[in-house]
């Protein structure tokens, strides 16, 4: 889970980033808050999915299931 304190320390790293740029070690951070940032939305997502319900007009309820990744060629 991403606090409060990244979130905004995300936020202050763009708005510097825009305004004056940032030093080699601000970019990691920022690299590294980004992908955590990321990674705890797409968690979030995939809970929401998964105990997502769908019903159909029959009145019968189906549950969302994750489908294969298609093959890259």
């Amino acid at each position: 889970m991403v606090t409060q304190e990244q979130i905004d320390r995300i936020n202050f790293l763009a708005r510097k980033s825009r305004a004056e740029g940032l030093t080699e070690e601000e970019k990691k951070e920022q690299a590294q808050l980004r992908a955590a940032y990321v990674a705890a939305f797409k968690e979030s997502l995939v809970g929401t999915l998964e105990n997502t319900v769908i019903q159909r007009p029959d009145g019968t309820r189906e549950r969302i299931t994750r489908k294969d990744k298609p093959e890259k060629k």
